[in-house]
């Protein structure tokens, strides 16, 4: 039997979801908490909320088209159709998947992190980054296992993890009161004064990172049962349960901890809130919780990114190592995750990652505005608003940044010239040929 009439029996909506989720629940909402509570203060929850609605109309563009042509190669199929084999397609297509390294390696680092929280070693230069190269080196050897066991895995993590942060949240705010609530529509003080505005579109810049995961599912089109349905359910229901739980997670912890605390802890902050709350105990749930979010999302990212540098490789837009394909792009994929996972701490990796994801995601709409809407039936308007949205966050979190941490923008402008210079350097060797 052909091999894609095997893979495209062989994941449920289920297991797609559960994937997805995966991916979604891991370091964006437990190593993120902290950094975006630096920049949007005491509105860190509608900084969450904010990321979803920008997601969601984000998520429109990769529904149409995936719906319309589903395949593993996903996004990268995407960027070709609407840009040729050239360099743009290349670059942009490059600019996910190295996006989706950096969340594989913030995924490692929240691991460790985590790990070390009981013992009072979260902060260790040293076995944070050894315990997130053996996080990642051990979701690459589950994936080595097979498709079956990756998704049998995710679903029930998925389920855990939801089930979970769900308890621990609504318990967390059962404990601090529901008088607490209202403080959360209280403008006074719970924005940094020197931040203001500009602070708090900055924090949902790093916010739709909790939520950039969906994007994963449009290279599930290869394996997923009827995908022309179940791709755009599968991607609806993800983004709807991490909203859901983003929002309790985060209300529970602004009614436990006050900022100054939230950004003190910001690399741990849901293990810390949970300590005055219920205690010793509560902390090592948190971080028992934690461990299984970040680990499983590792594996399901794992999976879902090797499914997209296949497709590259297959484009000539990736290269690939000597000898037979074999598991090439699981190595390829583990090995950068690893050495970003080594060099890098949680806030380079997430204003790289967020940076090279807004812009991918630009370009995503630009495509279908300027060439596919007539392809894959869509309304010009939504990915237009799309692209305002992107600009209105991006744009004032390298404002932010260019002032209090220019270091990163310089690494991240080294990273997409270098992967522009690279794409051109194919193209032209491949014209040549």
């Amino acid at each position: 039997m052909d091999r894609s009439a095997q893979s495209s029996n062989s994941l449920t909506l289920t297991g797609s979801v559960a994937l997805g989720t995966g991916v979604m629940i891991g370091a964006g909402i437990f190593a993120l908490v902290g950094q975006v509570a630096e920049l949007a203060g005491g509105w860190m929850p509608w900084a969450f909320l904010s990321g979803a609605v920008v997601v969601a109309f984000s998520s429109y563009s990769y529904i149409r088209y995936s719906a319309t042509n589903p395949s593993s190669g996903g996004i990268a199929m995407q960027l070709k159709a609407a840009y040729g084999p050239g360099v743009v397609a290349g670059s942009v297509s490059l600019f996910m998947y190295v996006s989706m390294i950096l969340a594989e390696s913030l995924l490692g680092r929240t691991f460790g992190t985590y790990m070390l929280r009981p013992f009072g070693m979260q902060d260790s230069d040293v076995w944070v980054p050894v315990l997130a190269v053996l996080a990642i080196a051990g979701a690459a050897l589950v994936n080595l296992v097979g498709n079956q066991l990756v998704e049998r895995s995710a679903t029930v993590t998925a389920a855990l993890k939801i089930v979970g942060i769900a308890v621990l949240a609504i318990a967390g705010i059962l404990a601090a009161g529901l008088s607490s609530l209202p403080r959360l529509i209280t403008a006074a003080g719970r924005t940094p004064p020197d931040q203001g505005w500009v602070g708090f579109l900055a924090g949902v810049t790093l916010c739709i990172l909790a939520y950039k995961g969906f994007t994963t599912i449009t290279n599930h089109g290869g394996d997923l049962k009827n995908p022309k349905r179940n791709i755009g359910r599968s991607i609806i229901i993800s983004i709807a349960l991490c909203t859901a739980l983003y929002l309790l997670i985060t209300v529970a912890v602004t009614a436990s901890l006050t900022v100054p605390e939230i950004i003190e802890a910001r690399d741990y902050a849901l293990a810390e809130a949970a300590q005055p709350m219920f205690g010793d105990w509560g902390m090592r749930i948190t971080v028992l919780i934690a461990v299984v979010a970040t680990l499983s999302g590792l594996i399901a990212s794992l999976f879902s990114v090797s499914k997209l540098y296949d497709m590259l490789r297959e484009m000539g837009q990736a290269p690939g190592l000597p000898g037979r394909p074999g598991h090439q792009s699981l190595y390829i994929t583990a090995g950068l995750a690893i050495v970003m996972a080594a060099f890098f701490d949680l806030s380079q990796i997430a204003s790289l990652g967020a940076i090279l994801y807004l812009a991918m995601d630009i370009a995503i709409h630009f495509g279908i505005i300027r060439r596919l809407k007539n392809d894959v039936a869509a309304n010009s308007w939504i990915p237009l608003l799309a692209i305002i949205l992107d600009l209105a966050v991006l744009v004032p979190f390298l404002l932010t940044k260019s002032q209090s941490d220019p270091f990163t923008l310089v690494i991240t402008a080294l990273v997409a010239l270098a992967i522009v210079l690279a794409q051109w350097l194919a193209v032209r060797h491949h014209q040549h040929q």
